[in-house]
Parts: structure tokens; C-alpha cells; sequence
């Protein structure tokens, strides 16, 4: 039930809803190249301007996709989270257009706020409205202008709707505050690490190419250059130091086993599920311990390695995994470093055998006689306590941003229905 004094009207009843220009349509001569915002360039409360890129646009049409200042931008879609994705904009690039994917809402000012409008449509009440348009209409995560219009949009009175808005800005800069910060951190981490391990990143956002073969971004499919090896260091075979080790795990039917697996793009190991022995599938199981470096075969190319965690230890894989130990020579935790580099990534391509890059499967062996530059194991225990100091600085931020939006997120349910009113100073909630 709503509060009194509030109302629920369609939106095509307090706004317009503009769609967007179309890329690849045919132009006349006299066109003009203006700069348009995309999908992506839409982001959650705020605007991205840091890749504006242009389009041609007959000049009788600039008028028509135009934005004007308090335009709401909302996302059509495609990815699940970006489905209704809006922001205000406050037309810091004038004139500047926007794309057919991305829908232009034009508030009537004298019945609803810009800010209040574009912050229920991101809230949870209206990410409901819009998934269950998606799920209605087709398979793919989008909503078309008439479900748009048809959003049913709370309204308290416009002055409440003026202090929730300006309550929630206030949320939302300390966030986009924060993401730049963490985006700066990441961009210092992969900085370090590339000066630390004397190689690039593999991070397609630090130093990879732009054009990666239609590749995804985190495959990194290149020739292996291994540069020089630094002073003091030696070139060698990983094969050399490391060994794939099989602990044979002789399965019962009833007893409990957990299976873990590893994340792509180097996101750690973890537990998968626990499975009684008659339940798992593939009979042919091994026990993994504490600090084994762990690949997936199938999934390497796309960055899936990382070290068992001391929680793990115990758990089973199948013979899809290759799990690696050293001779003492390798600190493991360094050789997990190791792998954020693009070298390390490529030369796991290399290794790998399949006509297509998602059924590619990792040969080990092959893998362990490409060369790398290995400092002396003092040296790898330094890089490994920098590193980590620098990880945790990029952890901390990145935690700090979720408790960010958790906490507006739960402050949002309650303005936006009317649990917690704010006062016309907006006085009653304190902003972070």
C-alpha cells in the first residue's frame, strides 16, 4: 500500500520516451560527425564520458536525438545488468546524441524528478519491472519502448521526490567517487606488476592490444616474447622445477567428497560442491593439498589457475586439472603472479590443442618446456610480499564499494516506498 499522498501512473504519463539513433544507416553528404553515448557509457547513476566515440548524422536529424539537460538515459539491454541501467544526464558535451540502444526519457518537470525517476528505475522495484519484461518478451536481456512506457512509476509529492533524489546523488557520487579510485589502484596494480615480473600484464585493460584475432579479451593469443632475463635471473624451463603430481583418490560410495574448481581470469580456486562418492560422475579422482599450483585444462586458456587455500585441503579433481608442486626453487605463490602476465598467458594457449578456443585442452607437458625468466628464490618472496600489499590495497577499495551499494541499495527500498520519509531539508538521512 502506498503512502498517502502517493500515486502509481504509467510512465509515458510524466515522461517522454525517446529512442535512439541507429548506426550504419545511409547518409547524405551533408552529414555531420557528432559524439554519441552508448551502452556503455551508461553506467549505474552516472555518466562515463571517458570513451565518447562519434557518429554521422544527417543534419535535419541532430534535433531529433539530441539530449537535453535532465534527460534520462536508460539501457535496452543485452546483459542482464544492464538491463534498465539509467543515469541523468547534465549535458557536459553539447550537442551529443545517443544510440538506438539506449533510451533518452524526458521528464515532465512539473510531475516527476529526473533524479528521483532515474533512481526507481535502478532500484530494486523497477530492476523487478524490467526483468520481468525481459523474461516475457525474449530470450535475450532487453525491453522494447512500450514496456518502457509502460513502467508503472511511484510518485510521492515533487518535493519529496526532490529530497529523496537528492539523497540518493549524494550515494551515488561516493560511490563513482570510489570506483575511480579503485580503477586508479588497478591501473598501479598491473603497473607493479609488470615492473616486478619484467612483463606485461595480461590484463587486456593494462597493456594488451586492441585487436586480439576475435579472440575474447582474456585469451591473449600471441607469439610468446620473452624478453632478455634481468640481471641475476636465469632463464629456464618451468619444467625443470615443477611437477605434476596425482594423490589417486579411491572414491566410496558413501562417503562425502568436495570438488573444487578454478576461476577464469585468475580468480582463485574454490569449492564447487561436496558429492558423495556415487554421485560423482567421473570415477577417476585426486586429492589436492594446501600451495598446489592448480590448472584447468580446459578453461587455462582463458586465465583459470590458481592455489589451493588451506580450507581446500583434501578436496578432489578430476584428470581435467594438472596439479603442480616445485622443487623449492619456484615459490609457488610467485609462479600465481607469474601467470597475470600476458607471456604466461600465451604460452598456455600455445600448450593447448582444439579447433575452438572453448574446446581447447591444456598439455602439460608441453607447457613446462617453454622458457621463462626466474629470479632467485629470495628475490620471488620480495616480489610476492609487494605484490600481495598491492592486491589488498585494490580489495580493500573494491569491498569498500560493495558495502557502498548494499547500503544504498537497502536506503533506496526505503524512500523509494515510503518506509523511511525525509523531511523537505532531507535532514532525516544522513548521506555517506
Amino acid at each position: 500500500m502506498l503512502p498517502e499522498g502517493w500515486r502509481k501512473v504509467p510512465l509515458e504519463q510524466v515522461a517522454e520516451v525517446r529512442t535512439g539513433l541507429a548506426k550504419g544507416k545511409p547518409i547524405r553528404l551533408d552529414s555531420l560527425s557528432l559524439p554519441y553515448l552508448r551502452v556503455a557509457n551508461v553506467q549505474d547513476g552516472y555518466i562515463d564520458l571517458r570513451e565518447v566515440k562519434l557518429i554521422a548524422v544527417e543534419r535535419d536529424q541532430v534535433a531529433r536525438y539530441a539530449l537535453q539537460i535532465g534527460d534520462i538515459l536508460m539501457t535496452e539491454g543485452g546483459d542482464f545488468d544492464k538491463l534498465g541501467r539509467g543515469a541523468v544526464w547534465q549535458g557536459l558535451i553539447n550537442p551529443c546524441l545517443h544510440q538506438n540502444h539506449v533510451f533518452a526519457v524526458r521528464a515532465d518537470s512539473k510531475l516527476v524528478d529526473p533524479g528521483y525517476l532515474s533512481s526507481l528505475a535502478a532500484s530494486d522495484y523497477g530492476r523487478t519491472y524490467f526483468l520481468s519484461c525481459a523474461k516475457r518478451s525474449t530470450n535475450l536481456a532487453s525491453i522494447n519502448s512500450s514496456q518502457l512506457k509502460a513502467f508503472p512509476v511511484v510518485l510521492p509529492p515533487l518535493t519529496e521526490q526532490r529530497s529523496i533524489s537528492q539523497i540518493l546523488t549524494a550515494w551515488a557520487e561516493a560511490i563513482a567517487t570510489t570506483e575511480k579510485l579503485l580503477a586508479n589502484r588497478q591501473k598501479q596494480w598491473h603497473a607493479t606488476l609488470s615492473r616486478t615480473l619484467q612483463l606485461p600484464s595480461a590484463s587486456p585493460d593494462a597493456e594488451g592490444t586492441g585487436d586480439n584475432g576475435g579472440y575474447p579479451a582474456s585469451v591473449q593469443p600471441g607469439i610468446p616474447n620473452l624478453p632478455p632475463a634481468p640481471a641475476g635471473w636465469h632463464r629456464t624451463s618451468l619444467g625443470q622445477h615443477l611437477t605434476e603430481v596425482r594423490r589417486h583418490a579411491a572414491l566410496r560410495a558413501d562417503d562425502e567428497y568436495r570438488l573444487v574448481t578454478v576461476k577464469r581470469s585468475r580468480g582463485g580456486v574454490e569449492l564447487r560442491e561436496t558429492l558423495t562418492g556415487r554421485e560423482i560422475k567421473t570415477p577417476s579422482q585426486f586429492y589436492v593439498r594446501t600451495g598446489d599450483f592448480l590448472i584447468s585444462k580446459r578453461q587455462i586458456v582463458h586465465g583459470a589457475c590458481g592455489i589451493v587455500p588451506a580450507e581446500l585441503n583434501g578436496a578432489v579433481v578430476s584428470n581435467e586439472y594438472a596439479v603442480l608442486n616445485s622443487d623449492g626453487q619456484i615459490d609457488l605463490r610467485f609462479l600465481r603472479y607469474l601467470s597475470e602476465s600476458r607471456y604466461f598467458q600465451q604460452t598456455c594457449f600455445h600448450s593447448s590443442i582444439g579447433v575452438h578456443v572453448e574446446k581447447m585442452i591444456f598439455k602439460t607437458e608441453r607447457w613446462l618446456k617453454w622458457p621463462f625468466n626466474i629470479p632467485p628464490l629470495p628475490v620471488q618472496q620480495r616480489i610476492v610480499e609487494v605484490l600481495d600489499t598491492a592486491r589488498r590495497e585494490v580489495e580493500l577499495i573494491a569491498a569498500q564499494i560493495e558495502r557502498l551499494k548494499q547500503e544504498k541499495a537497502a536506503l533506496m527500498a526505503d524512500l523509494l516506498t515510503g518506509k523511511r520519509r525525509v523531511k523537505l531539508n532531507a535532514e532525516a538521512v544522513s548521506t555517506p
